[in-house]
């Protein structure tokens, strides 16, 4: 069965504040909806088990030691009412809002730059989709770069890729100058993300199964990752089964992380090494690396309506360690 998502970015009851296009489940007139569909024991079959990297030492698992006491995550949450900016140590501790704004202001999909000074999050501010910045430690004002959304830093922090109008394009922060890095007739591109190494970008793709089969790439349709060279040309796929979607690189850049309807799993760029990190009940999304390449931090809600708190796993699989609760908290990023 395929499936998609018109994922909106925020969601207050029933009314829909902003839409952002998104590559993975079933159409939705609410915010902050994501995947629906469940595994089945046959889609967990194309996975490696995570059965035998299960038997985590509880000291591995606890995450509450001084190192990500040191380390951060920014996420987005309505703890205060409408989605703002949130930040906190990476055990948990010393949470904190970032963002503030007017009430039908609202702030999601928040990446750290590569130093950890500076955050990137869209926001509908001002009426119009649109990337904006902010300082971490500096109390200020957000500054809009451009219109789009689901952006993310070029390792050296000169560039970013974003989302506008379901194409993926670079922008030089210096110039302006931006770059078309998805094919102009594929529909519903999202969730680019640069590799560490700064030559590719990882992003996903939707066709619908009434595209016309000359847009449609040979390999098929429905909802796949693709990488791309960040000075364009045609993309390689890497994954086109379970909806994959919102793939994220290691910080050695050897694997991706990604979401399926359900899950979080983990894939080498090449399409192997597929393995389901995250198999227990609810619903896992928006995956995310620590520093060091060792866990993962991710959101989970009881049902694809949340609501939504972050949790970290070992990123081999193992026992998940819930950080937050209280409201939803969603799209975390880990510096």
């Amino acid at each position: 069965m395929l499936y998609k998502s018109e994922s909106p970015l925020f969601w207050l009851g029933t009314q829909e504040i902003l839409t952002v296009k998104k590559t993975c489940s079933i159409t939705v007139n609410v915010l902050l909806v994501f995947s629906i569909l469940g595994c089945t024991e046959r889609a967990i079959e194309t996975f490696e088990s995570p059965r035998a990297v299960c038997g985590v030492r509880s000291d591995e698992s606890e995450g509450k030691d001084s190192k990500k006491a040191a380390e951060q995550i920014v996420f987005s949450s309505n703890r205060s009412g409408p989605w703002r900016i949130w930040i906190m140590n990476a055990d948990g501790s010393a949470m904190r809002q970032l963002t503030k704004g007017k009430p039908d202001d609202h702030d999601a999909d928040p990446a750290f730059s590569p130093d950890a000074k500076t955050i990137l999050f869209s926001s509908n501010r001002g009426g119009k989709n649109g990337i904006w910045k902010i300082p971490v430690k500096e109390a200020s004002s957000p500054e809009r770069l451009c219109d789009g959304d689901q952006a993310e830093w070029s390792p050296d922090g000169a560039r970013i890729v974003l989302k506008r109008n379901e194409k993926i394009y670079t922008r030089n922060l210096a110039s302006g100058k931006e770059k078309r890095v998805s094919p102009i007739d594929w529909p519903h591109c999202s969730g680019p993300a640069w590799s560490p190494d700064g030559k590719t970008i990882a992003f996903a793709c939707r066709w619908e199964p009434a595209t016309p089969a000359m847009i449609v790439p040979a390999f098929g349709g429905g909802n796949m990752i693709f990488t791309v060279e960040a000075a364009g040309g045609k993309p390689t796929k890497v994954y086109d089964k379970q909806g994959a979607c919102e793939p994220h690189w290691s910080p050695d850049g050897q694997l991706l992380a990604y979401e399926t309807e359900t899950h979080i799993c983990t894939i080498k760029p090449d399409g192997t090494k597929n393995r389901l990190i995250t198999y227990f009940g609810g619903v896992q999304r928006y995956p995310q690396w620590s520093p060091d390449g060792k866990y993962l931090v991710y959101c989970q809600g009881v049902t694809e309506r949340g609501p939504w708190e972050l949790y970290i796993i070992p990123s081999k699989s193992g026992t998940p360690v819930k950080l937050t609760e209280g409201g939803s908290d969603m799209n975390p990023d880990w510096k």
